[in-house]
C-alpha cells in the first residue's frame, strides 16, 4: 500500500476589508466628525439669556445631514466587496 501524503495547510490570515473599504470608512468617519463639530456650540454663558444661534441652518439642517450621509457611507464601506468582478 502506498502512503498518502496529506500536507496540513494552515489557513492563511486574510483581512476582511481592503484598501477601498478603509478609504470609504475614513471618509464616512470624517463626515460624521465634521457634522458633530458643526452641531456643537450655540449656547449662552448666562442661563438667563436665550440665544437664537441654536436654531441656525448649520445646526438644524447641515450638521444632521452630514452625519446621516457619513453613516450611509459607513454602511456602504462595510457592505462593499472589492473582490467582486465586473462582467
Amino acid at each position: 500500500m502506498g502512503k498518502i501524503n496529506k500536507q496540513e495547510q494552515k489557513p492563511q490570515k486574510q483581512f476582511i476589508f481592503k484598501k477601498k473599504n478603509y478609504t470609504f470608512l475614513f471618509i464616512g468617519l470624517a463626515l460624521i466628525t465634521l457634522g458633530f463639530g458643526l452641531m456643537a456650540g450655540g449656547g449662552s454663558d448666562d442661563p438667563n439669556v436665550f440665544s437664537d444661534a441654536i436654531y441656525s441652518f448649520r445646526r438644524i439642517r447641515l450638521a444632521p445631514t452630514l452625519i446621516l450621509i457619513g453613516l450611509g457611507i459607513q454602511i456602504y464601506a462595510i457592505l462593499l466587496n472589492p473582490d467582486k468582478k465586473k462582467d
